[in-house]
């Protein structure tokens, strides 16, 4: 066999062109690397903020030096803020139509698949570029539905402002956590929805984050308000090409869903292996609300990234649909949180994990039940799978119950791909490697099966470039 025709049996072949091609940076406004008060000045000058904005962003600085970093999940004692660059803007304006973007810009969603996927099957999208949004645009019959989309800082400027003051940072405050507090702090761009009562928003809204700028940080904040009675499915995804230096993403999503109100919120993660991903995700439910997550983890080299659900009214639900993929040179520990505050509620978690070459996956979910949480009920099950001898996966389960008149279930399973099944398929004619892949992607069908069409598609590609690179 020759060379040119051979498969590829190393991570570093494995072609990954569709994330990690880059653009060289041209035109590009950048802030000194590190995190004082002056860069912490400079960004929200910038913006032209309201000034409780920028109190909050001095208040969330003063938080962050006085917190630790966390000592519990992966090492992160790489990650040297003093070499992070938290503010990178292209000199442009955002733009309304596509062919207002500046054409490398363009030409790096066009290669995403952005622009198509809007025109095909989206009601708006979002595309942010490194620090600042670039793109912004939703179809009319959905804004003369009354729905607000649009960057959360043009939003701070217009009527939804004392909207937006209520509930930023809400729901996950600067004293969450140390990288809570850095996201208050620098954070910029991101995107605010507001979905009136009673509106269902029939095909969905998404936003696209891509950062580019090597050794930089991004710091999107996400808002949705979905109101009484209102449904909205909500997509979110983001890539970075991969550098021999330290990236990170500390972004913030925060959902308020409304009495009888319905969220869906499915996003892929496919950072490159030399990001931090230190994501927050939040959101709080009303009275027979329901929210929905479904989660897809593939990239960076280390993630700590458990989205929470607050039920907060009587007979409100969530479901938490979730896979992870570790590789050579990751640490992805995620997972989930769900707080049942009101009685009748119930969550469902199903999650799968894939470890290889190894990678390290590890699970976490907390459960609490309030003293408010009576009849309520919640099944969390948990599902790895290995894929050699030198990985490794945990299943870090919490449960925390206070009250004695509900059901709280875990179950967990670890293994192995099953010998015999790989030898079955191979006995057909089917090849080592295709056999494993057949089998993972059987694995993984629950989970991919829930996402949009192309997520579906983009995650069985990883699944398969992954597995190409599985066998070396």
């Amino acid at each position: 066999m020759s060379d040119t025709t051979k498969k590829k049996t190393m991570v570093a072949d494995v072609d990954r062109n569709l994330y990690d091609f880059k653009k060289a940076e041209k035109n590009v406004e950048k802030l000194a690397s590190g995190l004082t008060e002056d860069i912490v000045r400079q960004i929200s000058a910038k913006k032209h903020e309201p000034n409780w904005m920028l109190e909050h962003r001095l208040k969330s600085l003063k938080i962050y030096n006085e917190l630790k970093v966390p000592n519990w999940g992966p090492d992160i004692t790489d990650l040297d803020i003093d070499n992070i660059v938290t503010y990178v803007r292209s000199k442009t304006k955002m733009a309304a139509k596509w062919d207002e973007v500046p054409a490398d810009i363009k030409d790096t969603f066009e290669r995403l698949g952005i622009p198509e996927a809007e025109r095909t099957s989206l009601a708006g999208v979002g595309a942010q570029y490194d620090s600042e949004l670039v793109y912004h645009n939703i179809q009319d019959s959905v804004a003369k539905k009354g729905v607000i989309y649009s960057g959360i800082e043009e939003a701070l400027a217009g009527p939804y402002a004392e909207m937006i003051k209520q509930h930023f940072m809400k729901l996950v405050p600067p004293s969450d956590h140390k990288f809570a507090a850095l996201h208050g702090a620098v954070w910029s761009g991101g995107s605010f929805v507001y979905v009136p009562p009673y509106t269902t928003v029939d095909i969905p809204l998404q936003s696209y984050f891509r950062l580019n700028s090597p050794g930089a940080g991004q710091f999107e904040h996400t808002l949705i308000i979905v109101d009484k009675g209102a449904y909205l499915h909500f997509i979110e995804g983001c890539s970075a090409p991969k550098y021999n230096v330290a990236n990170l993403h500390a972004g913030c999503v925060e959902l308020f869903v409304g009495e009888n109100a319905h969220l869906r919120y499915s996003t892929i993660e496919n950072w490159s292996k030399n990001m931090y991903n230190l994501n927050t995700k939040r959101a709080k439910v009303e009275r027979n609300g329901s929210m929905e997550w479904i989660s897809g983890s593939f990239g960076s080299h280390v993630s700590y990234l458990y989205p929470m659900t607050i039920l907060n009214g009587e007979y409100s639900k969530s479901e938490f649909t979730g896979i992870t993929f570790a590789g050579e040179g990751q640490n992805l520990d995620t997972g989930t949180k769900i707080l049942h505050n009101a009685p009748h509620t119930s969550s469902v978690v199903n999650t799968k994990s894939l470890s290889k070459s190894g990678g390290i996956g590890t699970f976490r979910s907390a459960v609490t039940m309030t003293e408010k949480a009576h009849k309520s009920k919640s099944s969390v099950s948990c599902q790895s799978l290995m894929l050699d001898d030198k990985s490794r996966s945990d299943t870090i389960p919490l449960m925390d119950v206070r009250c004695d008149d509900v059901n709280v279930g875990h179950e967990a399973s670890i293994g192995r791909i099953d010998d015999e099944a790989v030898f079955y398929l191979m006995s057909r004619g089917i090849n080592e490697n295709e056999a494993k892949t057949l089998i993972v992607n059987g694995f993984a069908n629950p989970i991919s099966k829930e996402l949009p069409l192309e997520y579906a598609v983009e995650m069985n590609n990883l699944i398969r470039l992954e597995m190409e690179g599985g066998i070396g």
